[in-house]
Parts: C-alpha cells; sequence; structure tokens
C-alpha cells in the first residue's frame, strides 16, 4: 500500500515514514502544502496522512482542493488543534479519520491500517481466498494451513492482490501501489515478482490462484469450485 506524508516537521516525517516502511508500507513525503497537493494530485495513493497547518497551503485548503476534483483517497489529517470546533471542521471538509498531535505512533499505525481495509471495502483484518489466508495486522499469510515465507514486497503484493481478489489489476497499478518511482517503468520487475509469488503459494497447494489476464494484468481468484470470503 502506497501512503503519502504531508508533514513539515522533517523529525515526525522521519519518524512516521520509518515506523510505515517498517509495517511494509510504500511512503512519499511532503513538506508543505504545494508540494503535498500535488503529489496527492499525481499518484493514486491508498491513504494521505496530512498536518493541517502546513507552510505555502494549509491541510484544510489541499484536503478541500483535492475533494472538489472528486478525488476520494481516504485523508487522515494531524493537527495540535484539540477543540470540537477544529474537529468537525475537519471532518466536514471531507476527512476521514482525525488525529490530534502529540499523539502514540501505535495509534497512528492501527488509523492507518483501518483507512486502508476502508479503501477495499473490507472492515475485518483477515482476507481469505479459497485455502489462502492473510492477516493484514500480523502480516502473515497461510495456504493450506501452512505458513508462506514471504519478503516483505512480496507479502505487500499478495495482500494488494486478495484486497481486489476478482479484478484484474493492471501492472501499472501494482507499481504505483507496491513500489516506489525508482523503479524503472520499463523494467520486468511486476512479472518477476508475480512468478515468485507463484512458486511460494504452489508450495502448499500446487491449484492456481494468480492468473494471467494476458494485455490486462492479472488476477487473484479462487478455483471455480471454492468460494472466496473477508472474515
Amino acid at each position: 500500500m502506497r501512503i503519502l506524508i504531508v508533514e513539515d516537521s522533517a523529525r515526525l516525517q522521519r519518524t512516521l515514514s520509518l515506523a510505515l516502511r517498517k509495517s511494509g508500507y510504500v511512503v512519499d513525503l511532503a513538506g508543505d502544502g504545494e508540494e503535498g497537493q500535488w503529489l496527492a494530485e499525481s499518484h493514486d495513493y491508498d491513504v494521505i496522512v496530512l498536518d493541517i497547518m502546513l507552510p505555502k497551503r494549509d491541510g484544510l485548503a489541499v484536503l478541500d482542493a483535492l475533494r472538489r476534483q472528486g478525488r476520494t483517497t481516504h485523508v487522515l489529517l494531524l493537527t495540535a488543534r484539540d477543540t470540537l470546533a477544529d474537529r468537525v471542521q475537519g471532518l466536514r471538509a471531507g476527512a476521514d479519520d482525525y488525529l490530534v498531535k502529540p499523539f502514540a505512533l501505535d495509534e497512528l499505525l492501527a488509523r492507518v491500517d483501518a483507512l486502508c481495509r476502508r479503501a477495499y471495502g473490507a472492515k475485518q483484518s483477515r482476507l481469505v481466498v479459497s485455502d489462502l489466508e492473510i492477516d493484514t495486522l500480523a502480516r502473515r499469510a497461510i495456504r493450506a494451513g501452512q505458513p508462506l515465507d514471504l519478503t516483505a514486497r512480496e507479502y505487500n503484493l499478495l495482500e494488494y492482490l486478495a484486497r481486489r481478489r476478482g479484478q484484474i489489476v493492471a501492472r501499472s497499478e501494482i507499481e504505483e501501489h507496491i513500489y516506489d518511482d525508482q523503479v524503472d517503468p520499463m523494467s520486468n520487475v511486476v512479472d518477476s515478482a508475480i512468478c515468485t509469488l507463484r512458486k511460494k503459494l504452489a508450495v502448499a497447494n500446487d491449484t492456481p490462484l494468480i492468473h494471467t489476464r494476458r494485455g490486462f494484468g492479472y488476477v487473484l481468484e479462487a478455483p471455480a469450485a471454492a468460494a472466496v470470503s473477508v472474515s
């Protein structure tokens, strides 16, 4: 999942980006409202963590501009303002959640995770596709009762496909959500990652779950006879 942090405090930027990256997220950073709005308009983020008090353009103005453009990315507002009126103003401006500084890092991570689940229409932290089970909080996957030995990037790819289960996911979408801008768009990094992930899924059960739709992308779905669910 790809997260944008718009925060003018370099120290808080470092703290949040390190914690989110350790949790497996791809993170982009902006230090002012103008840069944050430009990035938000240039990429398809899963969640935006947006401070209100920013140089050049405040967070509420950025949020209002994004919502006027019809962008529905989930936004978590950060602010030192703790009055009811401030919270109401932020939520009415289109924020999905609101966190007052200072805050516990674990709470921010939990809120970001909840917003990511909401972005894909899931309320629970467990995804089930046939005999594949994914615990998004523990960040682990099991197939046919056997734990899968996945790298952080492989897990991110599997979770993203599982959240989009039954849908064709274009290579460009995977690059946008799972990889940062340093990846060469002409490389075969996505194809290689899909190939490796298929092999690891086949260790527990060789019935394929990831299918190629040539010219379109990839789809993760259960075999025709098996049910797909979220619990």
